[in-house]
């Protein structure tokens, strides 16, 4: 099974639609909106001067926002159609934001650079079958003393069926969990089809690839909400604040970290 060759296509096709969204509100970003949340704010920092690269950027809206607020940011995203969009709209708004096309585990072979901070957020690693591969690339493309900063949905979400009712997949790393979706996250009601190829990561998995590849644990978080209405049965808690209605506070929706080389 060509899992890349199936997860491209339904993000080729998914991407203008997301582009068109809401969800995703060129508009505002146009005008000048961020669209980086407080958590991965927080951990940032101040990154005025620092060089970063931004791994699974979509169509580069966190990238952009990122070297809004002072980074030489490159993002990196196997999307040919997400990559073009990232380009237009780095051109749109005057941003020198760099963008690469290629799949993160074949990134060496299209960028010969070393960054001060390597960044991912949302929605990343349920594509990536090994993470301890992943783990290498990120320390590849660190300096020594550089920082990997990650915030992704938490493994207790992806436990539950679509609608939050019932525990449906394996907390540990399983088969992959193939699918036929209808919808998008950014727009459920869009009319697409597509498969999808994803896996379940439980946070040891996470923690210690990057600890097996020398890192150093420098902070772990956990959230009772999301930043993003992208699931089913969701409430409005405050300003980007997201939970499962019948669930509340009693879950972890997303965790964070960083990690040092």
């Amino acid at each position: 099974m060509d899992y890349i060759k199936i997860n491209k296509d339904s993000w080729n096709r998914r991407t203008e639609i997301h582009f068109q969204s809401d969800f995703y509100n060129i508009k505002k970003f146009i005008d000048g909106e961020s669209s980086l949340n407080e958590i991965e704010l927080n951990l940032l920092g101040d990154i005025k001067g620092k060089n970063l690269l931004h791994l699974q950027c979509h169509f580069g809206q966190d990238t952009i926002s990122l070297n809004r607020i002072g980074a030489a940011a490159t993002g990196v995203d196997f999307s040919e159609t997400a990559i073009e969009k990232a380009k237009q709209l780095a051109s749109e708004v005057k941003s020198d934001a760099k963008f690469v096309c290629c799949d993160v585990y074949d990134l060496q072979n299209h960028l010969n650079e070393k960054f001060d901070i390597v960044f991912s957020s949302y929605g990343v690693i349920g594509w990536l079958p090994d993470l301890d591969k992943w783990a290498e690339i990120i320390t590849h493309f660190l300096k020594p003393g550089g920082e990997f900063i990650l915030v992704e949905f938490h493994p207790v979400v992806w436990m539950f069926d679509d609608s939050f009712e019932y525990i449906k997949y394996n907390y540990f790393k399983d088969e992959p969990i193939i699918e036929t979706v209808s919808g998008t996250y950014a727009d459920k009601s869009a009319n697409i089809e597509f498969k999808s190829v994803n896996w379940n990561h439980s946070l040891s998995e996470v923690i210690n690839s990057l600890l097996n590849h020398g890192m150093v644990l420098k902070s772990f978080d956990e959230y009772d909400y999301s930043p993003y209405n992208c699931f089913e049965n969701t409430v409005k808690i405050d300003d980007r604040k997201y939970r499962i209605k019948n669930l509340g506070e009693k879950i972890p929706m997303v965790f964070s970290l960083s990690a040092q080389k």
